[in-house]
C-alpha cells in the first residue's frame, strides 16, 4: 500500500475514533468539527479534505462498519442449510465485541438517528436477500413475507445486542445469547415462553 494510501486510512481512522469517542462523552449533537479535530490532533483544513461536515464523517463510520461486517459474513452464507446455524448472529456479535464504542454510537441513535435507520435498513436488505436466496436454492414457499421476517429478525438482534453492549461487564457471554436467537428462530415464541405443542390457530 502505498504511504499516502496508508496516511489517508490513519488520518480517517484518527477522525472517526475521535467523532465516536465524542459522542458517547457528549451526545453527537454537541460535538463539533473543531472538538473532533482538537482529539484526533488534526487540522481543520485535514478534515475537510476528507468529509464536508460531521454527518459525512458519521455516514463513512456506518458504511466502514457495514462493509467490514458483510466482510466477515459473507464466508458464513451456506445457501443449502435448512436451519439456522446461528453462525451469522454469532459473528455479528463478535464484530461488535471488537468494535463496541461504535456500534454503541449507532445503536443509541446518534445524529437524529441517521446511523442506526441506515444500519438497520442494510442489515433488513441483507437478511431479505439471504433468506429468499435460500428458499429459491430449496424450493420453499415462504409463508409470511420474507421482507417482514428480515425486519423482525433484525430488530430482535438490533435490541439484544444495543442490551448486551450497553451492559458491563455484559450480561451472558455472546455464545449464549447468539445461541438463545438461535433457539428462538427455530423454535419460535410460543415455545420460548413455556407452551408445549402447538400454537392454537
Amino acid at each position: 500500500m502505498p504511504p499516502e494510501d496508508r496516511r489517508v486510512r490513519r488520518t480517517r481512522r484518527a477522525l472517526r475514533d475521535a467523532l465516536v469517542s465524542l459522542s458517547l462523552e457528549r451526545g453527537y449533537a454537541n460535538v463539533t468539527v473543531e472538538d473532533i479535530t482538537e482529539r484526533a490532533d488534526l487540522g481543520r483544513a485535514t478534515f475537510y479534505t476528507h468529509f464536508t461536515d460531521k454527518d459525512a464523517l458519521l455516514d463513512r463510520v456506518v458504511t466502514d462498519l457495514i462493509a467490514e461486517l458483510n466482510g466477515r459474513l459473507e464466508p458464513l452464507a451456506d445457501l443449502s442449510e435448512v436451519g439456522f446455524t446461528g453462525k451469522p448472529v454469532l459473528e455479528v456479535f463478535r464484530h461488535a465485541a471488537e468494535e463496541r464504542d461504535t456500534y454503541r454510537v449507532i445503536l443509541r441513535g446518534e445524529g437524529d438517528g441517521r446511523a442506526l435507520r441506515r444500519f438497520t435498513e442494510e442489515r433488513t436488505a441483507a437478511a431479505t436477500a439471504a433468506f429468499t436466496a435460500r428458499a429459491t436454492n430449496l424450493g420453499l414457499t415462504p409463508n409470511i413475507d420474507l421482507g417482514i421476517v428480515a425486519r423482525a429478525w433484525v430488530g430482535e438482534q438490533i435490541s439484544i445486542l444495543q442490551w448486551w453492549l450497553e451492559t458491563d461487564p455484559p450480561p451472558m457471554p455472546l455464545e449464549q445469547v447468539a445461541d438463545m436467537l438461535r433457539t428462538l428462530s427455530l423454535r419460535g415464541r410460543y415455545w420460548a415462553t413455556g407452551f408445549e405443542g402447538e400454537p392454537p390457530a
